[in-house]
C-alpha cells in the first residue's frame, strides 16, 4: 500500500494474474467506482466531487490504466471479460453485496455486472452513462436537440457546426475537437485542463478491444443473455430478473453526488422486465465520455 495526494494505493491479483491497482479515498461504506474512457485512468474521478466526505471510495483501473499491468491476453480488455475484474475485487475487499458507481463508458461494465451477479449488488448509480451493453442507444437527433440546451454558451456555434458534421458521418479530426464542450457541464478553464489531461490517461488499445464482440460467457442465476446485434459490436445486451433499478445521473449532475447517494437501496424492479432508467430533470444535460473513442456512439442511429 502506498499513499498518494489522490488516496491510498492498494492492488490485487485478478483471476487470470493480472495486477489490478486501485486507490481508496474517503472513509464510511465503501463505494466501488468504475472510470469510463472507455479504459481511461480512474485518476480523472478525482474524489467525485466530493463524495469522499460521505462513502469510502474505491476507484479501480480497469487492467491496462493507471496503475494496473497490462494483460497478456488483449481480449480480456472486453466488456464482458472485464466483469470478472470487478467480481475479484469485491471478493479482494471482502464485501458481500457492493454499491457500484460507474461513469461514461464503465456503465456497460457495470450493467455487465448488474447481470452477472445480481446477487452481489446492493446499489447502482450511473453518471452521464454509456449504455450500449443494455441495449440503450441515443440517436444523433436526440444529441443536437440537447445540445441546443447549450445555445447560449459563447462556443457554441462552432461547436454545434461541428456536431452537425460529425453526427451525419462527416466529421474530421477538427470537428472532434470543437465538440469536446458538450461533454462537460461548463467549459471553463478548470475542464479544458481536465479535459486535455483525459487525453493522455486513456488505452486506445484496449479502448479498441473493449466493446468486441465475443462468445458466450457462463450464465448466473437470475440473470439471461442475449447476443447483442445492434449497429456496433458490443458484447452483450444483459438482461437482469432481479437486479436492483439502477440511478442515472447527468453529468450536470455530479457536483450533488454526496447528498443524492442514500444508504439504503433502489426499488427491485419487477421479475422478468428490464431495469428501468430514470434521470433526474436537468438543464444542463452533458453527454457520456469524451474524445475520440465516442465517435461510434455518436455517430450511431439517426443522423
Amino acid at each position: 500500500m502506498s499513499s498518494t495526494p489522490l488516496g491510498e494505493r492498494h492492488a490485487f491479483a485478478a483471476p487470470d494474474g493480472t495486477r489490478l491497482g486501485y486507490r481508496v479515498v474517503g472513509s464510511g461504506e465503501p463505494v466501488i467506482c468504475l472510470p469510463g474512457g472507455p479504459m481511461q485512468d480512474s485518476a480523472y474521478l478525482g474524489d467525485l466531487g466530493g463524495l469522499s466526505g460521505r462513502r469510502r471510495l474505491v476507484l479501480l483501473d480497469l487492467r491496462g490504466t493507471g496503475r494496473s499491468a497490462e494483460p497478456q491476453d488483449p481480449t480480456s480488455w472486453r466488456c464482458d471479460r472485464l466483469v470478472d475484474d470487478v467480481e475479484a475485487l469485491r471478493r479482494h475487499l471482502g464485501v458481500d453485496r457492493l454499491d457500484l458507481l460507474a461513469h461514461s463508458g464503465g456503465a456497460n461494465l457495470a450493467v455487465l455486472y448488474a447481470a452477472r451477479h445480481p446477487e452481489r449488488l446492493r446499489q447502482l448509480l450511473l453518471v452521464a452513462p454509456g449504455l450500449a451493453a443494455a441495449g440503450v442507444d441515443v440517436p444523433g437527433s436526440t444529441r443536437r436537440a440537447v445540445a441546443r440546451l447549450r445555445a447560449r454558451e459563447t462556443w457554441f456555434p462552432a461547436a454545434f457546426s461541428a456536431l452537425e458534421r460529425v453526427t451525419s458521418g462527416a466529421g474530421a479530426d477538427d470537428d472532434w475537437a470543437a465538440i469536446a464542450p458538450f461533454f462537460y457541464g461548463r467549459w471553463d478553464a478548470v475542464a479544458r485542463a481536465h479535459h486535455a489531461a483525459g487525453e493522455h490517461q486513456r488505452n486506445d488499445r484496449a479502448a479498441a478491444v473493449f466493446g468486441s464482440a465475443g462468445p458466450s460467457t457462463r450464465r448466473r442465476p437470475g440473470s439471461r443473455w442475449r447476443g447483442w446485434r445492434g449497429p456496433r459490436p458490443w458484447c452483450w445486451r444483459a438482461r437482469s430478473t432481479s437486479t436492483h433499478r439502477p440511478v442515472v445521473l447527468p453529468s450536470s449532475r455530479r457536483a450533488s453526488l454526496g447528498a443524492s447517494w442514500s444508504s439504503s437501496p433502489v426499488p427491485a424492479t419487477s421479475r422478468g422486465s428490464t431495469p428501468r432508467l430514470t434521470s433526474p430533470p436537468s438543464r444542463e444535460h452533458s453527454w457520456h465520455g469524451r474524445g475520440a473513442r465516442r465517435r461510434r456512439e455518436l455517430t450511431s442511429g439517426d443522423p
